[in-house]
């Protein structure tokens, strides 16, 4: 159960600090439409905490070449759930034929703690058991959190702009 329920991070027109887990940094597509597209159309409704800013290239080459990669994989793991804990809630980019690995398990992780776990779905293949939207436990999480797996990012940033009490027409992704 959510800790805070939504209503209340977004009281009076609140922009909360939102962890943004997602795979979108991992290829060249994504990470355009996570630059040009996706974090634009949320930093209208939260604050972004974006986890692909908290560990830089350079530092996985210099760990490469150090021939420490596991230690620094541990290292950018704990960054990530600082980020988490200091986030007030957790939006998760849900597409692929499964739900990326580090994804699921971040949402696992700030559903555990407590925070409001939002998705976003928009993925055409069908993906989870029937009647989900995707893995049955990552549903359940973001559900059990007070959350919702929107279908589109149109419809999450429309469900983001009522929750914060302003006009969703004057918002767009």
């Amino acid at each position: 159960m959510a800790s805070q329920p939504l209503s209340a991070l977004f009281a009076g027109g609140a922009r909360p600090r939102a962890y943004l887990a997602s795979p979108l940094g991992f290829s060249e597509a994504g990470r355009v439409y996570y630059a040009e597209r996706y974090l634009p159309a949320l930093r209208e409704h939260v604050e972004p905490v974006d986890p692909w800013t908290l560990s830089l290239p350079q530092e996985f080459d210099a760990a490469r070449a150090a021939g420490r990669e596991h230690a620094f994989g541990l290292e950018v793991g704990a960054r990530n759930a600082g980020a988490i804990r200091g986030a007030g809630m957790l939006i998760a980019q849900l597409d692929g034929q499964e739900v990326d690995a580090g994804t699921a398990a971040e949402v696992g992780y700030a559903a555990a703690l407590g925070l409001p776990c939002l998705g976003v779905r928009s993925d055409l293949r069908e993906s989870g058991e029937p009647g989900m939207a995707v893995n049955l436990q990552v549903e359940a999480f973001v559900a059990l959190s007070g959350g919702f797996v929107a279908r589109s990012l149109q419809e999450l940033v429309t469900r983001l702009a009522a929750l914060r009490g302003v006009n969703p027409a004057a918002t767009s992704p």
